[in-house]
């Protein structure tokens, strides 16, 4: 991955920062995209004193005036881009009678517009190299459903579908468009829902957490160019709590 330019969107904490930090460790140069300033530099300054390149841009990821704001200091800083991770993302636990307009709105403005704005944005810098990679961070919600997590479920159930319908139109362009559902992953996020982690780990097959390294390493396989050939896909980490 040398010289390849890489975006990872919640890049400051939990998967993001993993993904961020293998990438960097592959040869990528890093632009840590993150709602949380301190959260962004942190991670950058654990990849630069790896040895990485990396820059943090703070925005929000889903506002399209943050959005070019931070790809405009990424291509500036780093390069056009090759390597994207949409993994910013929220979650919420809540009965479906009683979630709001309001809520399935921030939602669907956080989950599924944003990363759909951010790649219509950064597809042609792919499409003028005829190389791209494009990661979307799914969730087993969408493949098993997930009880209280109706929206949820609902906003990663449309990156599934907006990564095989992308998959299709740029698989003869040399871009590859995959997505990766996490099963039940110890993060910051997870240990703030009402989820008691460890009680629930125990009920999982492998009956512990994942870890957020081992999502990034599916990741990083998916923007390699080893996985040229592969395009459309599901590469779940989930301890075999859902199969396919």
């Amino acid at each position: 991955m040398n010289k390849r330019v890489a975006i990872v969107t919640g890049g400051g904490s939990g998967i993001g920062r993993a993904i961020s930090i293998q990438l960097a460790k592959a040869g990528a140069k890093v632009a840590v995209w993150d709602l949380n300033a301190s959260n962004a530099e942190e991670t950058v300054a654990t990849i630069k004193s790896a040895g990485g390149n990396a820059i943090a841009c703070v925005g929000d990821a889903s506002d399209e005036v943050a959005i070019d704001a931070s790809l405009q200091a990424t291509r500036e800083q780093l390069g056009p881009v090759d390597i994207l991770v949409n993994n910013a993302a929220i979650s919420d636990f809540c009965p479906f009678l009683e979630i709001s307009h309001e809520t399935l709105d921030r939602m669907i403005r956080i989950n599924l517009r944003g990363p759909y704005i951010l790649t219509q944005k950064v597809v042609p810098d792919m499409l003028a190299k005829k190389w791209g990679r494009i990661v979307n961070i799914s969730s087993s919600s969408a493949q098993g459903g997930s009880t209280g997590m109706t929206h949820y479920g609902a906003t990663k159930g449309g990156i599934v579908g907006l990564t095989k319908t992308l998959a299709i139109e740029f698989a003869d362009k040399g871009i590859t468009v995959n997505h990766v559902p996490p099963g039940f992953v110890d993060t910051p996020m997870l240990r703030a829902s009402p989820v008691d982690v460890d009680a629930f780990a125990l009920h999982t097959p492998m009956k512990r957490a994942g870890k957020p390294e081992e999502v990034a390493a599916a990741c990083v396989y998916l923007a390699s160019e080893e996985a040229a050939y592969v395009t459309g896909q599901t590469l779940s980490v989930n301890g075999g709590r859902y199969l396919q």
